[in-house]
């Protein structure tokens, strides 16, 4: 329903100011008018936020604040609280810049006869396919209240797992650069201030004499070095946005010892786990599959996805396809097919994602285990490597003196 600003007297003289529900500008008027309010000014709010939504539509909403908002909502609704009040509710507990702005028109245009998922497709930064489709399924099967419980559940399991490898990367990635920026520092400062001193040349091994010489390059040339740099990085930027360049880089990622596993292991999860969630929503099997496809952002497996989906028209199986890809590994391809046999897929598909998960977990605790040790002997072998290369001539000059 719309919202009207409205500023004014009371009957006493007093000024008052305001906001009001009503269907129109006239019915906005007629209500005041029963208050004893003469109004000076009133106003459309909703079109003044629905401006000021512009501003943010293409800013996306953290996951705690989206699925408090779903929990809230799914609860609301399990109390038997109309779609239309839930909504109300929701836009005056929850308080963000871009939410709060989304969930107002949503419910207008929910008040206003439009179905909730289409009102929610309006905002495809805050809400994804998955969430829509979902949030589609369970309004036409009338079991919204469960849909909203387990998609904020499932977001919130994605959203722990993508922490979890973020947080497996973070420190070899905080490691290199703190590694880098010694480096640099060692060359670019303190090599060359210490390499005054040595003004005989037979005393320089050769391994200092390279350092020396490397020290002089990078100083002498890092406009060039820096230029090359951010000029190589743009450019493979550029290329593994291609087709051809994503399809190299994707299959490289899944090759990469350890890290490789990981990838793939995440992948799997995160495809089971959105298809499982799908199809117990009652989203249909072809269209949760064509969802899915972009769950999978490994192209080589959403490739193989994208076959398993064309076999599925066709009335064939959702494993065959999977096996020939040799992108899925044995134990998912057979529980699947068990899932497929017994009907019971949707449980099936949830028990690979837990595997998976729990293997991530394990397989990031190694990675943790052994890239600090790796991490701290390469950082603590290219110092040493400098700090010998800089004394040894040193020393040789003080025996000699």
């Amino acid at each position: 329903m719309p919202v009207f600003e409205y500023k004014g007297t009371t009957n006493k003289g007093y000024q008052t100011k305001g906001s009001i529900q009503a269907e129109n500008i006239q019915e906005a008027k007629t209500q005041l008018k029963k208050d004893n309010i003469f109004i000076f000014e009133l106003k459309n709010k909703t079109t003044k936020e629905k401006k000021h939504l512009n501003l943010f539509t293409g800013k996306r909403v953290d996951i705690k604040n989206l699925c408090t908002m779903t929990r809230l909502l799914s609860t609301l609704i399990k109390s038997n609280v109309p779609l239309v009040d839930s909504l109300t509710t929701i836009t005056k507990q929850v308080s963000h810049p871009v939410l709060t702005p989304a969930m107002i028109q949503i419910r207008n245009q929910v008040n206003e006869g439009q179905p909730f998922y289409k009102a929610l497709s309006q905002y495809p930064k805050i809400f994804n396919t998955t969430y829509i489709s979902m949030c589609e399924a369970g309004e036409s099967s009338g079991t919204l209240d469960i849909i909203l419980l387990k998609l904020a559940e499932f977001t919130e399991n994605q959203a722990e797992m993508n922490n979890k490898v973020r947080s497996a990367l973070a420190y070899p990635l905080l490691m290199t650069f703190f590694t880098f920026g010694v480096v640099i520092f060692l060359f670019t400062y303190v090599v060359p201030k210490v390499t005054t001193l040595l003004e005989d040349e037979n005393l320089i091994p050769w391994y200092t004499a390279l350092l020396m010489s490397f020290s002089q390059f990078i100083i002498s040339s890092w406009p060039q070095i820096l230029t090359g740099l951010v000029l190589l990085c743009f450019l493979t930027y550029r290329w593994t946005k291609t087709t051809k360049g994503k399809q190299k880089t994707d299959a490289l990622y899944l090759k990469l010892p350890l890290l490789g596993k990981i990838i793939r292991s995440t992948a799997i999860s995160r495809f089971t786990r959105t298809l499982a969630t799908l199809l117990k929503g009652g989203v249909p099997m072809l269209k949760a599959m064509d969802i899915v496809q972009n769950v999978a952002k490994n192209i080589i497996l959403k490739q193989a996805i994208r076959n398993a989906q064309s076999n599925i028209r066709e009335g064939e199986s959702i494993a065959r396809p999977l096996e020939e890809s040799g992108q899925f590994p044995p134990m998912t391809i057979q529980m699947i097919k068990i899932g497929e046999k017994t009907g019971e897929l949707e449980d099936m598909l949830i028990k690979i994602s837990d595997t998976y998960d729990f293997q991530v977990n394990t397989e990031i605790n190694t990675l943790d285990s052994l890239l600090a040790p790796i991490m701290i002997m390469l950082m603590g072998g290219i110092v040493a490597f400098i700090l010998f290369s800089v004394m040894m001539p040193i020393m040789q000059m003080y025996n000699q003196i």
